[in-house]
């Protein structure tokens, strides 16, 4: 295959999935800084996951990790833990959704922060932002099912249905948040 029809045949796959370019909604350091408060050291901890482990996850909430690996973020102050923070991506028919979520020391969700989106949902996610969405995920727990996470059904008649699937392709993310923590966050 030529590069010209590489291109070419590349450019038709864009089209038809209609993907637009990611916009960052929330740049990272400032998403940390709000959803660990207080902290002052940051440290990454890698989960690489063995298939037994990839599965668990697939079975909890049908998804896997891009390369099968895990990323925690933890903040301390001094040597005190503040909390656990994870970023999700969630793959739509629009493009990708990242959502950060935080966990305090108990596992509950602090706060969930969604941090890019692409240039046709932002609009829509910005609605389901401004109508509250993520205040509905604090306090869940690790032990929250899938099912419990859909906080878009609170927003069910305040917003419009597009803003509504992207909130509950937020759902989604959080969910995935709070199986990966379960499932994976107190391993060493």
């Amino acid at each position: 295959m030529t590069m010209i029809s590489r291109a070419a045949a590349l450019s038709a796959v864009a089209a038809l999935l209609h993907i637009t370019p990611t916009v960052v909604l929330v740049d990272r350091p400032d998403a940390v800084a709000q959803l660990l408060p207080g902290a002052d050291k940051f440290f990454a901890r890698e989960v690489h996951l063995a298939d037994a482990d990839a599965h668990k996850l697939h079975e909890a909430v049908d998804w896997s990790p891009v390369d099968g690996v895990l990323t925690f973020y933890s903040g301390r102050r001094g040597t005190t833990l503040v909390g656990l923070l994870e970023f999700v991506r969630v793959d739509t028919p629009h493009g990708p959704v990242e959502v950060s979520v935080s966990f305090d020391t108990l596992g509950t969700i602090r706060g969930v922060i969604v941090t890019k989106a692409t240039v046709e949902t932002k609009p829509w996610v910005l609605e389901a932002l401004r109508a509250g969405l993520c205040s509905h995920y604090r306090g869940l727990t690790p032990t929250t099912t899938p099912a419990a996470t859909a906080a878009s059904a609170a927003l069910r008649g305040s917003v419009g249905e597009l803003p509504l699937y992207m909130a509950q392709e937020v759902d989604k993310g959080v969910a995935r948040a709070l199986a990966a923590y379960r499932l994976f966050a107190q391993r060493r």
